[in-house]
């Protein structure tokens, strides 16, 4: 091998260790920790950014690391099935993938704060899948809409003939008819024919017996 060949051998693996670190520099590694209000570390927790497009899980101290990230703006995620963690929005620049912004989120729409990094993550509250049973209450029963009702019945029912001793006796008639009609359908529905067409109402039960007393009566 001439000295040539070799001369240009060691500038290409030069050139190609060059290009190498230009591209680790334009990647960078996202850390973080996990931690309950308590300084409780939570492990073995899913962190994502960009809805999926990297992955990672936190550690046994909760620790967590996401490689190998580009720059632009990426959205971490926390997939915690207890607790409830903030978004953070987090850019890279080009020029700084060493010193990355974080903006923090408790929820999507929420005011925005910062945060620096390494990130420290600290759950906000504990999801409740399930209601505690309440106890025996003797006012949950006055709750049930059906005892209300039986409650509001039997107090028309005691209340009904105290108002009918204070109406005049036409108004006791009317409403002695409406009370009759809603027991019979018929009745109602021949009233309303009368009504409509300006046919004569057939006479009840007690007005035919007021004829046949006035008639003996007379004889």
């Amino acid at each position: 091998m001439t000295t040539v060949t070799r001369s240009f051998l060691a500038l290409l693996a030069l050139l190609c260790l060059r290009w190498s670190n230009a591209g680790d520099s334009d990647l960078a590694t996202i850390a973080g920790k996990l931690v309950l209000p308590d300084d409780t570390p939570v492990n073995n927790t899913r962190i994502v950014l960009n809805d999926g497009e990297y992955t990672t899980y936190s550690k046994l101290d909760g620790s967590f690391s996401v490689y190998n990230v580009g720059p632009g703006v990426h959205l971490l995620d926390v997939y915690s099935h207890k607790h409830m963690f903030s978004q953070v929005k987090i850019q890279l620049l080009a020029g700084a993938m060493d010193d990355p912004k974080c903006i923090e989120y408790v929820f999507p729409g929420a005011p925005k704060t910062t945060t620096k990094h390494p990130l420290v993550l600290t759950a906000h509250a504990k999801y409740e899948y399930f209601e505690p049973r309440q106890g025996f209450s003797i006012m949950g029963i006055f709750k049930n809409p059906m005892l209300l009702m039986m409650i509001v019945s039997g107090g028309l029912m005691f209340l009904m003939p105290k108002m009918m001793e204070n109406l005049e006796p036409e108004e006791q008639e009317r409403m002695k008819k409406q009370m009759e009609m809603q027991q019979d359908p018929t009745k109602a529905f021949s009233k309303l024919w009368g009504d409509l067409t300006g046919a004569p109402e057939e006479p009840t039960t007690a007005q035919i017996k007021d004829k046949k007393r006035k008639g003996k009566k007379d004889h």
